[in-house]
């Protein structure tokens, strides 16, 4: 294996400390952590000295880090609005790009990168790690075994009862591009996508909501990640979305940040098929995008009692989806071997969701061209 990879990290707030810089830290017989960038210098600076090699830079201006010919691969932690010309330019640079998810607010940048890595040969991943769960592996392996016959319908859960992120810009439209369909819906959908197989959408129709955004008062909310502005909360509170595949299959697709439900469950899915079906539900009540799923699995024989997969026991330190990604990554750089998450699967679920979004503004199914 080749020697350690030098990495530089372009955003330094909470999805790089709460996932990335986890990971990576973990893997310091593999990665060396030589650069960090954020507009705000004392939030680089602490990662640098938390996570960086001892002679690690720090930039607030991300051109500045792109221009170090040493560094191999950069991480682009960034809100959503900036991740197209972020990851282009990395990648024109001469650099791998693991960009985090959703890989763009709409299907034009998302192309731009597509198209830019393929041009300058650099990998591209984007950071849907939920895939690396373990009850989301045995269910790919299900399907792809054929266990489940032709998935001909999915359902993508992404609903919190009250789970308004408030710190960072997820309510601000500019920065990030919506709300929580763009922030939690497209983890599902992207996990549908997979387990179908099916990258080829005909048309979809939408629904987008902000009752509970613009109405609740702080003393109404009951949100467990603080209280947020009514008055500044731009995006929606929930989202649905119905989309018909080329081959007929169906996928309905739930996002919400605060809805009022009972079924809550996030980053889970509901597949259909013509020989079994097979829904995630919560261990233990635990929603947490950490820790696995239990996989229930229903025959298509009416008496037969569906099948429980034993409920999977606690990730282990190093073993978690975020892991697991890091790993993927990695080996990808050094090795050459498969990225799990390919930019152009990434594209397909941009494209869908700005098609939500889309038949939302405009009152009617929209449908997809080639």
């Amino acid at each position: 294996m080749a020697d350690k990879v030098r990495i530089g990290i372009i955003g330094c707030g909470g999805i790089a400390n709460s996932k990335h810089l986890l990971a990576l830290g973990a893997l310091k017989d593999r990665a060396d952590l030589v650069a960090f960038c954020d507009i705000i210098p004392e939030r680089a600076r602490k990662a640098a000295a938390e996570y960086g090699v001892p002679d690690a830079k720090v930039y607030t201006d991300y051109k500045e880090l792109l221009k170090d010919d040493t560094i191999e691969a950069v991480h682009v932690l960034t809100p959503n609005r900036w991740h197209r010309e972020m990851t282009v330019n990395a990648l024109e640079a001469g650099k791998h790009v693991m960009c985090e998810k959703p890989m763009a607010i709409n299907p034009a940048e998302a192309m731009e990168m597509v198209n830019a890595a393929k041009r300058t040969g650099k990998l591209l991943a984007i950071g849907y790690q939920y895939r690396q769960r373990n009850d989301s592996l045995a269910l790919k392996r299900l399907a792809d075994e054929g266990a489940l016959g032709d998935i001909y319908y999915a359902k993508g859960h992404a609903v919190r009862f009250r789970g308004v992120p408030t710190w960072g810009v997820f309510t601000n439209k500019f920065e990030q591009g919506g709300g929580p369909l763009i922030d939690i819906g497209t983890h599902a959908l992207d996990l549908a996508l997979w387990v179908m197989d099916n990258y080829k959408p005909r048309m979809v129709l939408g629904s987008v909501f902000n009752y509970l955004g613009t109405s609740l008062k702080p003393g109404e909310q009951g949100n467990r990640m603080g209280v947020w502005d009514p008055d500044t909360y731009e995006v929606e509170d929930s989202a649905f979305g119905m989309v018909k595949m080329e081959n007929g299959a169906s996928i309905y697709l739930e996002a919400a940040w605060a809805l009022n439900i009972n079924d809550i469950r996030e980053g889970m899915i509901t597949v259909c098929g013509t020989k079994s079906g097979a829904t995630m539900v919560p261990v233990d009540g635990d929603n947490s995008w950490r820790t696995d799923k239990q996989l229930i699995l229903s025959s298509v024989v009416a008496d037969t009692p569906a099948e429980t997969r034993p409920k999977v026991s606690p990730v282990k330190p190093g073993q978690g989806p975020h892991d697991k990604e890091c790993i993927n990554w990695l080996n990808a750089i050094q090795t050459g071997s498969p990225l799990l998450v390919q930019p152009e699967q990434a594209y397909t679920v941009t494209r869908i969701l700005d098609g939500i979004y889309q038949s939302n503004r405009e009152g009617k199914a929209v449908t997809f061209s080639e």
